[in-house]
C-alpha cells in the first residue's frame, strides 16, 4: 500500500496533540516550537498539518491557529447536490441523518466535493439537521461522464450523474465531439449562482448508442480502474502456474481430505473449499479452505499497491472488474479441482447445537476434489434427483451431513436473534452484444445457504479468536440501529398492523420476529427494505464492536481474499502470527496503518455497490424501453411527495409521477407514507399490490416511468410477469 510509515506516524501524534484536552490553539510556528520539529523537519511537519485540514480533522482559522475541527463543532463531509441548487452533506464514516444545506449556504459546492460543514439548525421531529458548507476541501473536477450536445463551435454536456447540472464547454475545448457522444469532461471553472460550471472534454468514449458505451459510462462516472499499471503486469507474468515441494514444506497436507468448491454455475475462480467429516464423538468437523492469496501478493508489491487502491472487485451487469489480475485469481489462486493449492484452513469442531467447541487455523495446501455447482448441490440435498445424485455418488453422504449441519448452524443464528433479509436480487441476463434478454429474481437455495452458513460460522471464529489474541486486526462492524430512526421505523409498520417492542436500543430478535412476521405476505419485501433503511451499514474497523444483523459479538471477512482487501489484509496478520513474525514492531506498522486501510476498504466497497446499482438500472431502463404501453403487476415501494415507486415482479423499479395521475389531485401524507386522492379518496399506499402501464424509460437518467391502471381492467399480459421472470 502506499503510504510513508514515518509521515503516518507523525500525523498520528500530531493529531493526539491538538485533539487533547489540555491544547490551546496555536498557530503553525509556535506549535513547532512546542514540539521541537527540528528545521529539517519543518517541510514534513507542514504537510503534515496540510495533510490534516485536507482530511477535515483539523482547521486553520484566518488568524492561523490550528484546531481539531471536532472542538469547534465542524464535520467533513461528502456534499450531494441538487440540481435545484440545494444539497446534502453526508458525513463521513458516520451513519447519522444527512444535514440539509441550503442553497445560499452550500459555497457552489458540486456533487461529491469533500467539505467541511457546520450545523445551524439540530434534527428535530424527524426532520433532517440544517448546515452549511464552511469551506470545500476538496473539489470533484475531473473525470465528470456525460453526453454532448453540439452547439455553433462550443456545446453543452448533460450530466449522467444527474445531480450536477449542465455543464458548458467552450469552442476549443470539444475535442471533435458531437451531438449524441458520450464524453469525459474536466471541470475549468466552477460554477456560480447565475452560471453553469465551465469544462473540456478530455476524452471522447464513443457514441451513446454503441454497443458497450453504456456501461464504460458508468465505469468512468465511478472511476474505476480498469488496466493494471505496467509493474503489476510485470510481476504477473513471473507467476507461477503450479506450487512447487519447496512452498508447501512446513504447512500441513491436507491433500487427502474430501474437499470440494461449491459456486455458481458460471464462476471462475474458487477461493474457498469446504470439507466435513464426523468425528467419533459425533461432532462435525467443519474445514474452511481459503486461497493463500497473500503468499503471491506480497505486502508492498505492484500487486498489493493496486489491490489495495482499489479495495473490491466490482460485478458489473457485464462484467467484472477484479481486485487482482484473472491470470491469480483464475491461476495459481483458485481453488480449481485435482490441483494442489495452497490455502488457509479454519478446521472447527462443531457440536449438535452449533456451537464451535474447538478451532485450529493453520497454513495448508489442499487438493481440490470436485468443483460442484450450486444448482447440483441443491438437486442432491433438497429435491434428491436421481441424475445429480449419481453424477456426485461418492459426494452424497458428506453433502447430506453438510445439510444436517447447515440447518444446525441456521437455527442456531435464529435462536439468537440473526436477521435474514430476503431481497430478492436482480439477475439480469445479455447476449453477446450487451442486450437484454430477460430480467428476473436471481433465486437462492439450501446451496447456497449451506456456504453462506460455512462462511458465516468461520468468519465469526476467526474474528472470536484474534479478539481475544489482542492483535491489531480488522473488523467487519455493523453499529445499532439510530433510536430515532428506529422510532420512525415503528410508525411506518404501525400502518401495516406490525410493531417492534422497546425502547432505546432494540435487540436484533425483534427485528427477527418482524421479518418472520411478513414473511410470505405481499408487504415481506417492502417492510423489509423499510427495516434496512432504518439499519446503519455494515463497514470496516480496525477495532471490534459486533455485528447488530447477525447478532454476532465478533464478525470480520476472511473467507474472500481474491475479491476483498480486507480479507487479503487480515490473512498476512494471521500469518505473521502462526509463523511467530508479529513483533512489536509489526504491531506497530498495523497500529499505524488498519483504521485508515479499514476505512479506505469501506469506501470502496460503497463506490463499488452504487457503480452495480447503476448498471443494473440502466439495464432496466434499456429493457423497458422496449415496453412502452405494456402493463404489469407490481407492488408500492415507495412514495414521496413527487411520486409513487413500483416495484415489478420481475425487480424492475419504476415511479407513478404524482403529475401524471389524471383522474384526481394526490396529496401526499408522509406520517401514513401514502398519497390520497383530493376529490375521489382513492389511496395509494406503500405496500398495495398495484397494476402499471409502462410510460416512458430513459436510458440516459436509467429512471423508468409508470401509470396506474385500474384493477378491473383485464388482466394484463403475461399474468403482470415478463416473459416468464
Amino acid at each position: 500500500m502506499e503510504f510513508d510509515e514515518k509521515l503516518l506516524e507523525r500525523k498520528k501524534r500530531i493529531k493526539e496533540f491538538i485533539s487533547s484536552q489540555d491544547y490551546v490553539p496555536l498557530k503553525r510556528g509556535e506549535m513547532r516550537i512546542i514540539l521541537q520539529v527540528p528545521k529539517e523537519d519543518q517541510e514534513d511537519f507542514d504537510s503534515v498539518i496540510d495533510s490534516l485540514i485536507s482530511s477535515g480533522e483539523v482547521y486553520e482559522t484566518r488568524k492561523g491557529k490550528i484546531v481539531s475541527t471536532k472542538s469547534v463543532n465542524l464535520f467533513p463531509a461528502i456534499f450531494m447536490s441538487n440540481a435545484k441548487g440545494f444539497g446534502f452533506a453526508r458525513l463521513e464514516d458516520s451513519n447519522d441523518n444527512d444535514i440539509y444545506i441550503p442553497p445560499e449556504s452550500s459555497l457552489n459546492a458540486m456533487n461529491k466535493d469533500k467539505v467541511l460543514v457546520r450545523i445551524t439548525e439540530p434534527a428535530f421531529g424527524g426532520r433532517r439537521p440544517v448546515g452549511e458548507v464552511v469551506k470545500i476541501l476538496s473539489q470533484k473536477r475531473e473525470g465528470i461522464v456525460g453526453t454532448f450536445d453540439e452547439g455553433r463551435g462550443f456545446g453543452f454536456v448533460v450530466c449522467d450523474d444527474k445531480k450536477i447540472n449542465d455543464i458548458f464547454i467552450p469552442k476549443g475545448s470539444t475535442k471533435g465531439a458531437v451531438t449524441g457522444s458520450k464524453v469525459v469532461v474536466n471541470i475549468t471553472k466552477r460554477p456560480s449562482p447565475n452560471k453553469c460550471a465551465e469544462g473540456e472534454i478530455i476524452e471522447i468514449l464513443g457514441h451513446k448508442d454503441d454497443p458497450g458505451v453504456d456501461i464504460l459510462s458508468v465505469i468512468r462516472q465511478f472511476n474505476l480502474p480498469v488496466d493494471y499499471p505496467e509493474d503489476v503486469y510485470e510481476q504477473t507474468e513471473n507467476m507461477p502456474e503450479d506450487i512447487t515441494e519447496a512452498e508447501i514444506e512446513d504447512r500441513e497436507d491436507l491433500r487427502k481430505l474430501v474437499t470440494v468448491t461449491i459456486d455458481g454455475d458460471d464462476s471462475k475462480d474458487f477461493d474457498d473449499a469446504v470439507s466435513l467429516e464426523i468425528l467419533e464423538n459425533g461432532h462435525y468437523q467443519l474445514g474452511v479452505h481459503i486461497a493463500d492469496v497473500s503468499h503471491y501478493v506480497t505486502e508492498g508489491s505492484p500487486l498489493d499497491k493496486e489491490a489495495y487502491k482499489r479495495g473490491t472487485s466490482v460485478y458489473l451487469v457485464d462484467r467484472v472488474i477484479p481486485m487482482i489480475p484473472h491470470r491469480l485469481s483464475n491461476g495459481i489462486c483458485s481453488l480449481n479441482p485435482d490441483c494442489d493449492r495452497l490455502t488457509l484452513s479454519c478446521i472447527m469442531e462443531i457440536d449438535h447445537d452449533g456451537n464451535v467447541v474447538n478451532h485450529r487455523v493453520v497454513e495448508s495446501v489442499i487438493h481440490s476434489s470436485c468443483r460442484m455447482t450450486y444448482t447440483k448441490v441443491n438437486n442432491v440435498i433438497e429435491h434428491h434427483d436421481k441424475e445429480q445424485m449419481e453424477e456426485y455418488a461418492e459426494f452424497v453422504p458428506m453433502l447430506e451431513d453438510m445439510n444436517d449441519l447447515r440447518q444446525i448452524l441456521n437455527h442456531k443464528r435464529q435462536r439468537r436473534g440473526s436477521v435474514n433479509f430476503d431481497f430478492p436480487e436482480s439477475k439480469i441476463t445479455l447476449d453477446e452484444n450487451g442486450k437484454v434478454l430477460a430480467i428476473g429474481p436471481y433465486e437462492k437455495n439450501l446451496a447456497t445457504n449451506l456456504i453462506e452458513e460455512f462462511m458465516l460460522v468461520c468468519n465469526e471464529t476467526i474474528a472470536e479468536d484474534y479478539y481475544w489474541q489482542g492483535v491489531p486486526f480488522v473488523f467487519r462492524n455493523h453499529d445499532q440501529p439510530d433510536e430515532e430512526k428506529m422510532e420512525g421505523l415503528k410508525k411506518l409498520i404501525s400502518a401495516f398492523g406490525y410493531r417492534i417492542k422497546g425502547k432505546g436500543d432494540i435487540h436484533p430478535k425483534e427485528i427477527q420476529r418482524l421479518i418472520e412476521k411478513v414473511s410470505g405476505t405481499p408487504q415481506e419485501h417492502i417492510i423489509s427494505r423499510m427495516v434496512l433503511r432504518s439499519m446503519k451499514q455494515a463497514k470496516y474497523q480496525a477495532e471490534n464492536i459486533g455485528h447488530f444483523g447477525l447478532a454476532a459479538q465478533y464478525y470480520c471477512h476472511f473467507t474472500s481474499p481474491i475479491r476483498r482487501y480486507p480479507d487479503l489484509q487480515i490473512h498476512r496478520i494471521i500469518k505473521e502470527i502462526i509463523e511467530g513474525q508479529l513483533t512489536s514492531e509489526r504491531i506497530h506498522h498495523y497500529e499505524s496503518f488498519l483504521a485508515e486501510a479499514a476505512y479506505h476498504c469501506s469506501v470502496a466497497e460503497r463506490t463499488a455497490d452504487d457503480a452495480e446499482r447503476e448498471t443494473d438500472k440502466l439495464k432496466m431502463a434499456e429493457y423497458m424501453a422496449e415496453r412502452i404501453g405494456e402493463e404489469y403487476n407490481g407492488i408500492i415501494s415507495g412514495v414521496t411527495s413527487w411520486g409513487v415507486y413500483v416495484e415489478l415482479n420481475n425487480t424492475v423499479e419504476g415511479m407513478v409521477p404524482l403529475n401524471e395521475i389524471e383522474d384526481d389531485f394526490y396529496e401526499y401524507e408522509e406520517d401514513k407514507m401514502r398519497v390520497v386522492g383530493k376529490k375521489t379518496g382513492k389511496i395509494y399506499r406503500l405496500g398495495d399490490e398495484v397494476r402499471v402501464q409502462v410510460l416512458r424509460a430513459d436510458t440516459q437518467a436509467r429512471t423508468v416511468d409508470f401509470l396506474f391502471v385500474d384493477k378491473d381492467d383485464e388482466e394484463c399480459e403475461n399474468g403482470g410477469e415478463i416473459n416468464g421472470d
